[in-house]
């Protein structure tokens, strides 16, 4: 699955590193005010984001797991 994110936040927001160990793969350097970032999911799985704001000197983190319906 593919998951695109649009930062329209005005501030970069970097991509935590549990991220690519959660099974999704990604450009993983800091998403830019404006800009979309895609994100590939493993297939039958969907997106679980969480958004961190540590404030304007640290800025945004964002966390995308792929996740799956327990059945």
């Amino acid at each position: 699955m593919k998951f695109v994110y649009y930062n329209d936040t005005g501030r970069e927001i970097s991509i935590h590193p549990a991220t690519e160990s959660h099974g999704v793969k990604c450009d993983m350097p800091a998403i830019k005010p404006l800009e979309e970032r895609i994100f590939y999911l493993p297939a039958n799985t969907y997106p679980w984001v969480k958004m961190w704001d540590y404030g304007e000197k640290n800025g945004l983190s964002i966390l995308v797991s792929a996740q799956k319906d327990e059945v």
